[in-house]
């Protein structure tokens, strides 16, 4: 799978997800509290590693050999 949307796009949008149904927060720290929870969150999925990569990198060498390999 190769992902194609930009990170900062993809890190404002999980923000405002999580923004979206609340009202209003009694204080800017709990906004911030709340934000760095996401971001720990967001940055977990981001060190997994990307589902059958292995095979999606073998089909690429075979058809990108010279762009992957350059001599």
């Amino acid at each position: 799978m190769i992902y194609t949307t930009n990170a900062i796009e993809s890190v404002n949008m999980s923000l405002r997800k999580i923004t979206k149904n609340r009202v209003s927060f009694p204080s800017d720290a709990s906004l911030i509290k709340l934000f760095y929870l996401a971001l720990r969150n967001i940055s977990e999925r981001w060190n997994r590693p990307i589902k059958d990569w292995e095979g999606a990198l073998n089909r690429f060498s075979i058809e990108f050999e010279d762009r992957l390999y350059p001599s």
